[in-house]
């Protein structure tokens, strides 16, 4: 595939995967608290805290965290999406000018590249906020279900590929 074919089309993918890791970053929720499956979020309780016996100051605390969260991805989504939508037009009006502009194209990808890392930066500042309500002995515990999760995406992605 041409050099320019390989731009074009990595330039259509990115809101798509832009899209995804921003839901991502937003703790992966669709409705009340649910993630992408149904199920509750990572940082939910759902899966990194399965089995781990939390006091009820600690679930008082993550309850108030979460609910700070949810707060804050409300107040940001009518910005997050009006920028992702001006980006959009960004990248149709270079796929669709007559002469390729590497230089705009590279520019408008770093931009998008930048708020990505700010995007990951931030959830993961929140689920360090989470996990430090936690004592060492949970966090030990937490450790080992993430060990566990990765185990069975790794196991999941063996089938499938």
């Amino acid at each position: 595939m041409k050099l320019s074919k390989r731009i074009v089309a990595t330039i259509i993918a990115l809101p798509l995967m832009m899209g995804s890791m921003s839901v991502m970053a937003a703790g992966g929720k669709h409705n009340d608290g649910e993630g992408m499956h149904g199920g509750k979020s990572m940082m939910g309780g759902k899966h990194l805290l399965r089995g781990i016996d939390l006091t009820d100051a600690q679930k008082e605390e993550l309850k108030t965290l979460r609910e700070q969260n949810r707060d804050a991805m409300k107040a940001n989504k009518g910005a997050m999406k009006a920028g992702m939508m001006a980006e959009r037009q960004e990248m149709q009006s270079l796929l669709l000018a007559d002469n390729f502009d590497e230089a705009q194209v590279r520019e408008l990808a770093q931009k998008m590249a930048v708020q990505q890392v700010e995007r990951r930066v931030s959830m993961m500042k929140r689920q360090h906020e989470m996990l430090n309500i936690l004592t060492p002995e949970q966090k030990t515990e937490v450790k080992a279900n993430m060990e566990k999760m990765a185990e069975r995406h790794q196991n999941r992605m063996k089938h499938h590929g």
